[in-house]
């Protein structure tokens, strides 16, 4: 009995303490954002158009849904968002327009992408879609089980409207400067767990992903003044450049697979 009320003692204190870090991790994000406050205002730029319009044949049907980083919040020019640059690269390496459609949100939550997607009407198409999101999941502290569900039935959702689906993994939080250590570092950790996740439950729904924490990671970390914008939360134009270019052989391929002609 002794070892019982032992077990069930430490389970307690271990929980408290995991609750109480990630509480900590969310009040120390916030007070991060308030110091530097909102340079980038919380709307990103309008992307939707068609890309390369100039290129033959029938536009291709691009659609990004997300988070900030999916609505391309940081960059000062649509191309620069990380869907502007996704169908752009797409219709030069397939030779034909990209018509881009985004409904990210900023702010975005696993959760809120059923709100996004319920925005499309039942005759809209999208040949390929991409889904980046994550991070706020990380520091609001929504359980990486409850995430990756509401993720799995958005790619359910897409799929079965005929899309291919690309999921950009929660990129690495410990590249965020503003938040201090050691809960830099706790980020750090519960988005690589988180990315692990998603990208698991993305392959079980027969959708493709790609980890944005180890492909553009190291860079967001090693020359952070280059590749984050001026909040220094979200990507600058070569923090997109670079995040586009590690989704566009994932997008293209998963194109290459669909029934398009």
């Amino acid at each position: 009995m002794d070892r019982i009320r032992v077990t069930a003692m430490s389970a307690v204190v271990l929980g408290a303490a995991v609750l109480g870090i990630r509480f900590g991790l969310a009040r120390q994000a916030a007070v991060a954002r308030r110091r530097i406050g909102k340079p980038l205002g919380e709307d990103a730029l309008a992307v939707d158009r068609v890309w390369r319009r100039r290129l033959p044949g029938e536009p291709v049907d691009l659609l990004i849904i997300g988070d900030s980083v999916a609505a391309g919040l940081g960059a000062t020019r649509p191309k620069e968002t990380l869907g502007g640059r996704l169908a752009k690269s797409l219709a030069k390496r397939i030779g034909r327009p990209v018509r881009l459609r985004s409904l990210a949100v900023v702010g975005s939550e696993s959760p809120d992408l059923a709100a996004q997607l319920d925005r499309l009407a039942p005759e809209d198409r999208a040949d390929v879609a991409v889904i980046v999101v994550g991070g706020n999941d990380v520091t609001h502290r929504i359980p990486v089980a409850e995430s990756v569900r509401h993720l799995v039935e958005a790619i359910d959702r897409l799929q079965a409207r005929g899309a291919r689906v690309v999921v950009g993994t929660c990129p690495d939080l410990g590249a965020l400067r503003p938040v201090p250590q050691p809960l830099r570092t706790l980020a750090s950790r519960l988005s690589r767990r988180l990315a692990e996740a998603q990208a698991e439950g993305t392959e079980q729904a027969g959708a493709a992903s790609v980890s944005l924490g180890r492909t553009v990671g190291p860079l967001f970390l090693d020359e952070p003044e280059q590749m984050f914008s001026l909040d220094r939360f979200h990507p600058s134009a070569l923090g997109y450049r670079r995040t586009a270019e590690a989704l566009l052989p994932a997008v293209a391929a998963a194109l290459a697979a669909s029934a398009i002609r």
